[in-house]
């Protein structure tokens, strides 16, 4: 199952990949959703693009995507399978290449693998990947905005603000940040593949102040989490 799964990560990535012409001509047609971030073209095609992909492959998938579900809690029976289509949206329809898709596929509750991926970056991240970490100084902070991060900027000495999780879980199970926080909270979908690939790779994950063990995160709310190389 790991290998058939490895090679369906694979696969989807690259099927982004080869679509970057039609997402790139989707890229500044925003509109604007009720909290005020945007969505772009581009991010309900990527969406619906691999959606209908995984559906052809995962008999009774369940699809968790940003921009299409209605933030309930799923059942675990059978496959489900959470994504971002482009997380880092500010940044993907301001011309910056520092946004990134990410997707955790699930069966009865079980994590069968995940995969990050930056692809203006070049980078991409998938279970069962072995990862050489770097020594950085450096610890990333979310874009949503918190009066702890403030504190956290002051002790932190070396920080970065980028304003994309796909971007700074990578960074920091890569070694490129010693440590990632979000005091304020995320999406299951920004996380889920994320936290799973830091703890394959041995970093220590806290997820509302507990650490964390693997378990499914549901889309029904949003959870504050510290990674630490």
């Amino acid at each position: 199952m790991r290998m058939n799964m490895r090679a369906l990560l694979e696969d989807a990535c690259d099927v982004i990949q080869s679509a970057l012409p039609a997402i790139f001509e989707r890229r500044y047609s925003i509109r604007y959703k009720e909290d005020g971030s945007p969505v772009t073209e581009a991010d309900i095609f990527i969406e619906r693009l691999i959606g209908d992909w995984l559906r052809q492959r995962l008999d009774g998938v369940v699809f968790v995507g940003e921009e299409s579900h209605d933030h309930r809690a799923v059942d675990m029976g059978g496959y489900v399978v959470l994504m971002d289509p482009i997380d880092g949206t500010e940044n993907f329809c301001s011309g910056l290449k520092e946004w990134g898709s990410c997707l955790s596929v699930w069966a009865d509750g079980q994590h069968l693998g995940s995969a990050l991926m930056l692809p203006e970056l070049g980078e991409r991240l998938i279970t069962g990947d072995k990862v050489i970490a770097r020594q950085s100084r450096i610890t990333g902070f979310s874009s949503s905005f918190d009066e702890s991060i403030l504190q956290g900027i002051r002790e932190a000495g070396e920080y970065r603000v980028t304003g994309c999780a796909v971007y700074n879980l990578h960074s920091v199970i890569m070694g490129s940040f010693k440590r990632f926080i979000n005091p304020k909270g995320a999406c299951a979908w920004d996380l889920m593949p994320g936290l799973m690939l830091a703890l394959e790779n041995g970093c220590t994950v806290f997820v509302d102040d507990e650490v964390f063990d693997g378990k499914f995160l549901q889309p029904d709310r949003k959870y504050r989490i510290d990674i630490q190389r």
